[in-house]
Formats: C-alpha cells, structure tokens, sequence
C-alpha cells in the first residue's frame, strides 16, 4: 500500500525539497524497477511518441497494474482507479499506443467492482499496538452477485453484434459452447487493437506462446488481431482446458492466469471446485471468472452450468 501511494505521489508531482533526500531515493529505485519492467514487456517504440515524463507515468502504472493484478487481494484493485484515469488519456491521444488504452479501459471497471467489495467485506478486526491485517477476499459468490448488478444494463459493445455471428460458428465447429465467444467483451470489449502490457493480443488476449501453440503467426503479420483466426484458437484452447478440468470456471481461470497456477492449487488444496481455490487465485483471476459468468448471463441468458457440454477429446494443434 505504501508503494501504491508513493506511485501516485510521482504521478501528480514532478519536484523534490532538499528534505526528502530518502524519499527521492526510492523513488528512484521506483522508477528503474518500472523501467526495466517496461524494457521487457512494453512496446518501446510504441510508446516513444510520448514526452518523456508521460512515459514514467505509463511505466509507472502499468507496472503497478501488474503487479495489483497479480496480488491476492481483491480489493487492493479500488486504489488503481485514480492512477489509471491520470494515464488513460495520454495512451488514448496516440495511435501507437491506443491499444494499451483500450486494454486497459476494458478493465476499468474492476475498480468500482473493488470498491463495493471493500464496503461488502470490511477488514478484520486488529489487536491494539498491531499492523493492520487485509481486508479477506469476498466469498466468489459475492463477486458473481456484485457483477450481475454491474453489468446489469450494460449495451452491448460497438461491433460486437457483427463478430459475434462471425465467431459463434467458429466456435461450434470447434465443439465449444458457442455462446462463450462474449469472453472477448471481457478480455477487449471486442477491440481487436487491445494489447495487454504483457504480450497479450487481439479479441481473446492471446498470449504469443499460447497463439503459436495453436498455429497462428505473431510475426510479420499478427493473426492474433484477425478476429476469425484468434477466434478459432482461443476456442481450441478453451476446448482443451475444458476437457483437462471438467469445469467451466477453472477452465475460464486457467485461461486467466495459467493452467499451471489451478493445478497447483487445485493440488495444494486437495480441491476439485473454483470456489475452493478462488481466494488464492491471482486478483485479476477472481474478478475475471464472475465477470465472464454475468456477461454470459447479460448477454445470452445463460449460466456456465446451462452450457451445452463439449467434447472432451483432444485437438491436434
């Protein structure tokens, strides 16, 4: 938490008094760290079209993103909210870098999500003369109650009617439930330009192994940002992680955060269900699941359960 208000603190000003001699250290230690995060995963020459100071601040944030995302408290997310509103509109104003904003405007709502569950689940009670302990994460079904009412009058996203008749085909004739194409309204608000600060392209967010894993080229042309070629694949990798888990929610997790990650826990906790796992799934994972279900629902009417099953053979990459 501590870094998280010093980030905000170096997005808003940009001057040092002669008393903050340790203070400005570690933000220099802030700064390089989001430096060498940005050096590995973001699109540099994207992002040169910015002045220099807006390129910290977008290193900056999508850094702490990242790493919030990657957290286990779900309502941790809420304190992004003001740091991404400040950086939203520098990505917006350039073409190089719109598609980290769409991106990152598809998941905006995941900050008033956490707000509502921070007032839902207030923090445990602490001993006197005791650090503060976190907030617990809200039960799953509280998160799936929270996103029905979110996404209860939600319009459908601009295009999506037309790559929706385009995708569903495809995914019936990769024997997925067809009406699971709404997972790009949740992974890009189907905005095939979406990039993710860590590699993840196009409608469904293919990371680039994942996308050659199931034929596609990310290279000298993406097809991950050809709605029917990504669409194809990421219906066989949901094919295939439906038949390794049997479920649809850990399947939709490990989609989110690796097939790795649920195995593990899944392990480690003698589970077999989401829910079991759900609280130490990475935050992103526990919003996304809930989220995919109440778009699901909003848009088709339909619960994971109501899915018709698929089948549980292999594909052949």
């Amino acid at each position: 938490m501590k870094k998280a208000g010093l980030l905000l603190l170096l997005l808003f000003t940009g001057f040092r008094t002669p008393g903050q001699d340790s203070t400005a250290r570690l933000d220099d230690d802030l700064l390089r760290s989001a430096q060498q995060w940005a050096k590995a995963n973001l699109d540099e020459n994207a992002l040169r079209v910015l002045q220099s100071a807006d390129r910290d601040k977008v290193r900056q944030v999508l850094e702490q993103v990242r790493k919030e995302f990657q957290g286990k408290y779900v309502v941790d997310l809420a304190q992004l909210k003001a740091a991404v509103r400040a950086v939203l509109p520098l990505l917006e104003a350039h073409k190089e870098t719109l598609p980290y904003a769409v991106w990152l405007k598809t998941r905006r709502d995941y900050f008033p999500v956490a707000d509502q569950l921070r007032v839902l689940v207030p923090p445990p009670k602490t001993a006197p003369g005791q650090p503060a302990k976190p907030a617990p994460n809200p039960p799953p079904q509280k998160e799936r109650e929270v996103w029905m009412q979110q996404l209860a009058e939600r319009p459908w996203p601009k295009h999506s009617k037309q790559y929706v008749a385009r995708l569903k085909p495809i995914f019936t004739a990769e024997k997925v439930p067809p009406e699971l194409v709404w997972l790009a309204e949740v992974e890009s608000s189907f905005d095939p330009r979406a990039r993710s600060p860590v590699g993840a392209a196009g409608l469904f967010q293919l990371m680039p192994d994942t996308a050659r894993h199931y034929g596609l080229r990310t290279w000298p042309l993406d097809q991950r940002l050809t709605p029917e070629t990504s669409g194809r694949a990421a219906a066989r990798y949901l094919h295939d992680l439906r038949g390794r888990f049997r479920d649809w929610r850990l399947a939709l997790a490990a989609y989110n955060a690796g097939e790795g990650t649920v195995q593990n826990l899944l392990a480690r906790r003698k589970a077999a269900t989401f829910d079991a796992i759900a609280d130490r799934l990475p935050a992103e994972t526990q919003m996304f699941v809930p989220k995919v279900e109440a778009t699901l629902y909003r848009r088709e009417g339909l619960k994971l359960s109501q899915l018709q099953p698929a089948s549980l053979a292999k594909h052949t990459p």
